[in-house]
């Protein structure tokens, strides 16, 4: 690839001398003889150089105030400066605008070749990073949330709201498989942080210790095994988004720790002296409900109000059915790509089923299975014998309610538990039209135990 690299030098001589023997190295060269010119190239005519040589002192101005204007236009672009009359104030203002090189004339042409060749390397490095930066803007921008339910649509105009609003925390909430991950990070490429970095962490992943230790950082020494330093998750995500997955999991003293640190935008490394100032973005996520947890004890309150500044309820997959005419097949070209499949004809029982399935894994649980059936496909038709949704069986429709007084479960590990114990619930409470006293009728338990159950699913009922 022919990179561009752009020398502007009022000396004609010298100006034309250098356009020629970096034409043979195989550069593509744009001279312009002022400041003028040079703006001309990067704003009219829109190159984008790789290195910008320049003199120092030009006819129409200083190159250093042309730099500091500029530097949004050539953004991964390296600077290197030539100049007759070298100052330490110039040479200092150079490296603190980032200059790469500052070089008083004359200088031997062998020495520039290695400056320059050193310049290149890093600046080609410079655009990879924000090349893909800029990739994962595009692929995580609001859109990214597919769905044309009236649940899909509000969550996207949210998301859209959020990246225009510099926000200091946030909770995703919602059920495991919902796009809690997706959301966090079109949340942060988005927004203004998305040239940052962005540090995700499972806190249900990681024992307590270990999980203090990824957080804030430890000093050698702070205990067995530390033998050197380590920049916590949170000295990492400076500048940028720390996404705190499954925090519900994290230990109260943890939590009373995370809230200094978040007041205080100061950490402290384990056996550590110092604080360290920290400017993060907490993206918080939970699959339980952190505001029933505060009145149970087993979530700080205070953590809770100073991380929900906003708040981001991801809908189930059930509750918005229609949107898998839209997710079906963008998870099947997904599939077809990577596995070199031509999948594209979807017969009408297979939506039936999709769409009478009870989904307890929401979006991944679907992903799954499109994978299995689009890799096991021998044509263009997708084979609906791969589906293997729980309950449904012949082409039976309900995998969920079977007649009027039964209910039909998974028990292939599909669904867990708490799934199963919800969906019970809610099932009963339906066929009760929401009354409480019905309901625990039917299902043989008293009117305390299934309230208790109500609160804890956060179900609707009739008082």
């Amino acid at each position: 690839m022919i990179e561009t690299l752009l020398i502007i030098e009022d000396e004609k001589l010298l100006g034309s001398e250098l356009s020629r023997h970096y034409r043979q190295s195989g550069w593509d060269v744009a001279l312009a003889a002022n400041l003028t010119e040079a703006k001309a190239l990067l704003l009219k005519k829109s190159i984008e150089p790789l290195l910008i040589l320049s003199d120092m002192n030009l006819p129409d101005g200083n190159a250093l105030d042309f730099m500091e204007a500029m530097k949004k236009q050539a953004c991964y672009a390296e600077w290197l400066f030539l100049t007759g009359y070298g100052s330490v104030p110039d040479s200092v203002r150079a490296l603190r605008l980032g200059a790469y090189d500052f070089l008083e004339k004359p200088c031997d042409l062998d020495r520039l070749d290695l400056v320059v060749a050193s310049a290149a390397r890093s600046a080609a490095i410079q655009r990879r990073v924000i090349d893909q930066t800029k990739q994962s803007y595009r692929r995580y921008s609001p859109d990214a949330y597919v769905g044309h339910s009236p649940q899909a649509e509000s969550i996207r105009q949210l998301l859209t709201k959020l990246t225009e609003v510099p926000f200091s925390a946030l909770v995703i909430g919602g059920e495991s498989g919902t796009g809690k991950g997706l959301t966090a990070r079109i949340l942060h490429y988005g927004g203004a942080r998305a040239q940052q970095p962005m540090i995700e962490v499972n806190c249900a992943a990681l024992p307590r210790e270990l999980l203090e230790s990824e957080l804030f950082g430890h000093e050698p020494g702070a205990f067995t095994g530390a033998s050197g330093r380590h920049r916590g998750l949170l000295e990492q995500a400076d500048g940028g988004t720390l996404f705190m997955d499954e925090i519900g999991e994290m230990p109260l003293d943890l939590q009373a720790k995370l809230l200094k640190a978040m007041e205080d935008h100061k950490v402290r490394r384990l056996g550590g002296e110092k604080e360290i100032r920290v400017d993060v973005q907490i993206v918080a996520a939970s699959n339980r409900d952190l505001e029933q947890m505060t009145r149970a004890g087993t979530f700080r309150t205070d953590l809770y109000h100073r991380l929900s500044v906003f708040r981001v309820i991801l809908p189930p997959l059930r509750d918005a059915v229609e949107d898998l005419d839209e997710l079906v097949p963008l998870f099947v070209a997904e599939y077809n790509a990577k596995a070199g499949k031509h999948v594209k004809d979807i017969p009408d029982e297979v939506w039936d089923k999709l769409k009478a399935h009870y989904w307890p894994g929401n979006v991944r649980e679907l992903r799954n299975v499109i994978e299995r059936c689009v890799l096991f496909s021998d044509g263009s038709e997708f084979p609906g014998q791969w589906l293997q949704l729980p309950g449904q069986q012949d082409g039976d429709k309900a995998n969920r309610v079977d007649g009027e007084n039964m209910i039909c479960l998974p028990l292939d590990g599909s669904m867990a538990l708490d799934d199963m114990d919800r969906f019970i619930i809610k099932t009963a409470l339906e066929r009760a039209g929401n009354n409480l006293t019905a309901a625990a009728r039917a299902l043989g338990a008293t009117r305390e135990t299934l309230r208790y159950r109500v609160r804890k699913y956060n179900l609707k009922i009739d008082d």
